[in-house]
Protein backbone atom coordinates (compact mmCIF):
# COMPACT_ATOMS: atom_id res chain seq x y z
CA UNK A 1 0.00 0.00 0.00
CA UNK A 2 1.55 3.78 -0.21
CA UNK A 3 0.22 7.06 1.47
CA UNK A 4 0.00 10.70 0.24
CA UNK A 5 2.47 12.29 3.31
CA UNK A 6 0.20 15.84 2.83
CA UNK A 7 -3.32 14.82 2.56
CA UNK A 8 -3.08 11.35 3.93
CA UNK A 9 -4.90 9.74 1.56
CA UNK A 10 -3.78 5.85 1.00
CA UNK A 11 -4.09 3.98 -1.98
CA UNK A 12 -3.87 -0.17 -2.87
CA UNK A 13 -2.48 0.19 -6.41
CA UNK A 14 1.16 -0.68 -6.50
CA UNK A 15 1.67 1.18 -10.05
CA UNK A 16 0.13 4.39 -8.36
CA UNK A 17 3.61 7.12 -7.63
CA UNK A 18 1.38 9.98 -7.25
CA UNK A 19 -1.98 11.68 -5.51
CA UNK A 20 -4.70 12.11 -7.02
CA UNK A 21 -5.79 14.99 -4.43
CA UNK A 22 -2.75 17.09 -4.52
CA UNK A 23 -0.14 15.51 -7.11
CA UNK A 24 2.43 14.79 -3.97
CA UNK A 25 4.63 11.55 -4.27
CA UNK A 26 2.87 8.78 -2.33
CA UNK A 27 5.49 6.64 -0.16
CA UNK A 28 5.17 2.74 0.84
CA UNK A 29 3.77 2.02 3.94
CA UNK A 30 4.44 -1.76 5.66
CA UNK A 31 1.26 -3.79 6.02
CA UNK A 32 1.03 -3.99 9.73
CA UNK A 33 1.33 -0.37 9.68
CA UNK A 34 -1.36 -0.13 7.25
CA UNK A 35 -3.86 -0.83 9.77
CA UNK A 36 -2.43 1.72 12.41
CA UNK A 37 -2.12 4.34 9.84
CA UNK A 38 0.99 5.33 10.44
CA UNK A 39 4.03 4.87 8.18
CA UNK A 40 6.88 2.39 7.46
CA UNK A 41 10.01 3.06 9.17
CA UNK A 42 12.15 2.92 6.31
CA UNK A 43 10.29 3.43 3.01
CA UNK A 44 11.33 1.05 0.16
CA UNK A 45 11.22 2.26 -3.45
CA UNK A 46 10.96 -0.49 -6.42
CA UNK A 47 13.48 2.13 -8.13
CA UNK A 48 15.81 2.63 -5.25
CA UNK A 49 19.26 1.66 -5.92
CA UNK A 50 21.02 -0.60 -4.54
CA UNK A 51 23.47 1.09 -1.76
CA UNK A 52 27.68 0.59 -2.78
CA UNK A 53 30.12 1.21 0.36
CA UNK A 54 33.73 2.28 -1.10
CA UNK A 55 36.68 2.04 0.72
CA UNK A 56 38.82 4.74 2.19
CA UNK A 57 39.05 8.09 0.06
CA UNK A 58 42.91 7.93 -1.37
CA UNK A 59 45.28 10.21 0.21
CA UNK A 60 47.41 12.01 -1.56
CA UNK A 61 50.65 14.12 -0.47
CA UNK A 62 52.92 15.78 -2.57
CA UNK A 63 55.69 16.07 0.35
CA UNK A 64 55.93 12.78 0.58
CA UNK A 65 56.70 11.80 -3.05
CA UNK A 66 60.44 11.16 -4.00
CA UNK A 67 62.46 13.19 -5.65
CA UNK A 68 62.33 13.25 -9.43
CA UNK A 69 65.27 12.23 -11.07
CA UNK A 70 64.96 14.40 -14.05
CA UNK A 71 63.35 17.86 -14.73
CA UNK A 72 60.32 18.37 -16.20
CA UNK A 73 60.01 19.12 -20.12
CA UNK A 74 60.22 22.32 -21.11
CA UNK A 75 57.39 23.91 -22.69
CA UNK A 76 58.07 24.65 -26.61
CA UNK A 77 58.02 28.61 -27.21
CA UNK A 78 57.90 27.76 -31.33
CA UNK A 79 58.90 30.61 -33.28
CA UNK A 80 58.83 34.25 -31.67
CA UNK A 81 59.20 36.05 -34.91
CA UNK A 82 56.49 34.71 -36.41
CA UNK A 83 54.29 35.34 -33.66
CA UNK A 84 55.14 39.32 -33.99
CA UNK A 85 54.02 39.41 -37.44
CA UNK A 86 50.62 40.99 -38.08
CA UNK A 87 51.00 39.54 -41.31
CA UNK A 88 51.70 36.47 -43.13
CA UNK A 89 54.83 35.86 -44.68
CA UNK A 90 54.11 35.57 -48.18
CA UNK A 91 52.16 37.64 -50.48
CA UNK A 92 48.30 36.19 -50.40
CA UNK A 93 45.98 37.06 -52.98
CA UNK A 94 42.34 37.52 -52.92
CA UNK A 95 40.18 35.44 -55.12
CA UNK A 96 38.52 37.22 -57.94
CA UNK A 97 34.40 37.81 -57.63
CA UNK A 98 32.01 35.93 -58.92
CA UNK A 99 28.76 36.86 -57.89
CA UNK A 100 27.71 38.39 -60.89
CA UNK A 101 28.76 35.39 -62.52
CA UNK A 102 26.68 32.75 -59.74
CA UNK A 103 23.70 35.00 -60.12
CA UNK A 104 23.97 34.38 -64.00
CA UNK A 105 24.05 30.31 -63.68
CA UNK A 106 21.08 30.65 -60.84
CA UNK A 107 18.93 32.29 -62.85
CA UNK A 108 19.60 30.64 -65.95
CA UNK A 109 19.15 27.50 -64.21
CA UNK A 110 15.84 29.03 -62.43
CA UNK A 111 14.46 29.98 -65.88
CA UNK A 112 14.98 26.05 -67.51
CA UNK A 113 13.61 24.28 -64.28
CA UNK A 114 11.06 26.45 -62.90
CA UNK A 115 10.71 29.15 -66.11
CA UNK A 116 7.41 26.94 -67.17
CA UNK A 117 5.21 27.39 -63.97
CA UNK A 118 2.94 30.57 -65.44
CA UNK A 119 6.02 31.82 -67.92
CA UNK A 120 8.22 33.14 -65.21
CA UNK A 121 11.18 32.17 -67.32
CA UNK A 122 10.36 35.11 -68.97
CA UNK A 123 11.26 37.14 -66.34
CA UNK A 124 14.71 35.08 -65.29
CA UNK A 125 16.03 34.23 -68.94
CA UNK A 126 16.61 37.92 -70.10
CA UNK A 127 17.84 38.64 -66.48
CA UNK A 128 20.14 35.71 -66.15
CA UNK A 129 21.17 36.60 -69.72
CA UNK A 130 22.01 40.29 -69.03
CA UNK A 131 23.94 39.85 -65.68
CA UNK A 132 25.89 37.23 -67.49
CA UNK A 133 27.04 39.95 -70.25
CA UNK A 134 27.68 42.19 -67.49
CA UNK A 135 29.98 39.47 -65.54
CA UNK A 136 31.87 38.73 -68.98
CA UNK A 137 32.77 42.51 -69.64
CA UNK A 138 33.73 42.75 -65.66
CA UNK A 139 36.02 39.88 -65.87
CA UNK A 140 37.28 40.91 -69.57
CA UNK A 141 38.09 44.45 -68.54
CA UNK A 142 39.73 42.94 -64.98
CA UNK A 143 40.49 39.46 -64.81
CA UNK A 144 42.41 40.22 -60.90
CA UNK A 145 39.39 41.53 -59.65
CA UNK A 146 36.56 39.65 -61.43
CA UNK A 147 36.23 35.56 -62.19
CA UNK A 148 33.19 32.88 -63.20
CA UNK A 149 33.28 32.84 -66.86
CA UNK A 150 32.68 29.34 -67.31
CA UNK A 151 29.46 30.13 -64.99
CA UNK A 152 28.58 33.65 -66.79
CA UNK A 153 28.83 31.44 -70.13
CA UNK A 154 26.30 28.67 -68.37
CA UNK A 155 24.00 31.65 -67.11
CA UNK A 156 23.56 33.10 -70.56
CA UNK A 157 23.57 29.20 -72.28
CA UNK A 158 20.40 28.34 -69.76
CA UNK A 159 18.48 30.89 -70.25
CA UNK A 160 19.11 31.46 -74.06
CA UNK A 161 17.98 27.13 -74.68
CA UNK A 162 14.78 27.82 -72.06
CA UNK A 163 13.76 30.90 -74.68
CA UNK A 164 14.68 28.64 -77.72
CA UNK A 165 12.38 25.97 -76.59
CA UNK A 166 10.01 28.49 -75.32
CA UNK A 167 9.63 29.79 -78.54
CA UNK A 168 9.31 26.42 -80.02
CA UNK A 169 6.18 25.28 -77.53
CA UNK A 170 4.94 28.54 -78.88
CA UNK A 171 5.01 27.42 -82.48
CA UNK A 172 4.13 24.30 -82.17
CA UNK A 173 1.25 25.18 -80.13
CA UNK A 174 -0.29 27.83 -82.75
CA UNK A 175 0.30 24.46 -85.95
CA UNK A 176 -1.13 22.01 -83.83
CA UNK A 177 -4.80 25.18 -83.70
CA UNK A 178 -4.22 25.18 -87.16
CA UNK A 179 -4.85 21.60 -87.92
Amino acid sequence: MKKCPKCGQTYADKDLNFCYNDGELLTFISDNAAGSGGFSPDPKYADEPPTAFMGAARVTSETNWPPQAQAPPAVWQGNQAAAQMPFSQYPTQVSPSQALAVVSLGLGVGAITIGWCCYSGLLLSPAAIITGIIALVQIKSNPKSYGGRGFAIAGIVTASVFLVLLLLVIILTGIASLI
